[in-house]
């Protein structure tokens, strides 16, 4: 296992985090994480070099806390760094903060969490959990050890992330980076914007596994490679190349992939990936682009909906799960976490306004009905 140095922290951490996100289940059931075979892989993991493991209030209907915290017994616990995050979302007062911690220290069967997160901030989020005080409750838990460190995980637009890194001396930050995600949230710029003051953190480096299983235009450009690489490969040495990435955080679901990552993890340097492979990268990127049902460009001449529809939008969603094997999970999910209420697909009356003026002439009354069959 490789190890870099934490930010300004004097301490060093497993080039790969182990996500507890998408643990196996018994059943397709979220809560019912299948114990034994979870465990198994976390304890593999730990006695192969990786000692950093991620979870949250949220994961797996709470349960994925529970069930790491149970994989820390036994020793672990005292050689692992284990990083949680406040659901801000839940914190309506300054009284939760401390009530919600207590139960995830509970959960996690532990007296203090080293990386604490202030879990998908946005701007709106972040302005809340600020003006309740947020940053003078968490100096305290440092001092009182209960807390080892600070930082948040990022869903936003980059100004607002630039905002949120400017505000206060966090220790680290996570963010959403792979190739196809350069330019998504804080991205490319938001990584070099960080890593000069704290860890960077990377998740989803695979796009939530959706990178391992490219369609044929990618494969065939992938087949092209000098030397052969699986596809899971190229995703993680990707973004183990940039310099700026403390960790990366795989959200393992087998022991397969747990050793797969790890024997990836073992080759893994700054800088190893050549030119001729970072274009090779690149040329895969456009060829996923290309691939979409719907051919919007997105010069919003449709826009505004009188309902206040963001066409736009639904289409880019629409064309995620079409570019990406048709898997709509993703998509699906930002459509009813990301998207306010009235700019979804549901909202649109078929006045045909937008249709006028297209100057793609896109049937787009139609089009957003087949988004909203399979986003809804």
């Amino acid at each position: 296992m490789k190890y870099r140095k934490f930010g300004h922290l004097d301490i060093q951490t497993s080039i790969l985090g182990f996500g507890a996100m998408r643990l196996p289940t018994i059943g397709h059931e979220e809560t019912n994480i299948d114990r034994a075979q979870a465990i198994a892989m976390i304890h593999y993991a730990f006695d192969h070099g990786v000692n950093y493991i991620d979870t949250a209030y949220g994961y797996h209907g709470g349960q994925s806390e529970v069930l790491v915290g149970e994989a820390l017994q036994g020793g672990y616990r005292q050689k692992t760094y284990l990083a949680t995050k406040l659901p801000v979302w839940l914190a309506q007062h300054s009284q939760d903060f401390d009530r919600l911690l207590h139960e995830q220290l509970e959960r996690l069967k532990t007296d203090w969490i080293d990386f604490y997160l202030l879990h998908a901030l946005t701007r709106e989020r972040w302005y809340q959990v600020r003006d309740l005080g947020v940053l003078e409750w968490a100096e305290k838990k440092i001092a009182q050890g209960v807390i080892r460190s600070l930082g948040f995980s990022f869903h936003d637009h980059l100004p607002a992330f630039k905002e949120i890194v400017d505000a206060y001396h966090w220790d680290f930050c996570q963010i959403q980076y792979n190739y196809m995600d350069q330019d998504y949230q804080a991205g490319k710029e938001g990584l070099l914007y960080a890593a000069p003051k704290m860890a960077v953190i990377v998740m989803e480096p695979l796009r939530g596994g959706r990178l391992t299983n490219p369609p044929d235009p990618v494969r065939e450009i992938l087949a092209q490679a000098p030397a052969p690489r699986s596809y899971t490969e190229w995703g993680l040495l990707w973004v183990w190349n940039h310099k700026e990435v403390t960790l990366l955080l795989s959200g393992m679901s087998s022991l397969a992939q747990v050793k797969e990552n790890i024997a990836i993890a073992a080759k893994a340097e700054v800088g190893m990936l050549t030119q001729t492979e970072l274009e090779l990268i690149e040329r895969v990127k456009e060829a996923y682009l290309k691939i979409k049902a719907i051919d919007c460009t997105e010069c919003r001449y449709c826009t505004p909906c009188p309902q206040g529809v963001d066409i736009p939008r639904n289409f880019a969603l629409y064309n995620e799960g079409v570019r990406y094997n048709f898997n709509f999970e993703a998509p699906r999910w930002a459509y009813h976490h990301e998207m306010p209420p009235e700019e979804r697909a549901e909202n649109c009356i078929q006045c045909g306004t937008c249709e006028e003026k297209c100057p793609q002439n896109l049937p787009i009354m139609e089009l957003l009905r087949k988004a909203k069959e399979v986003l809804q």
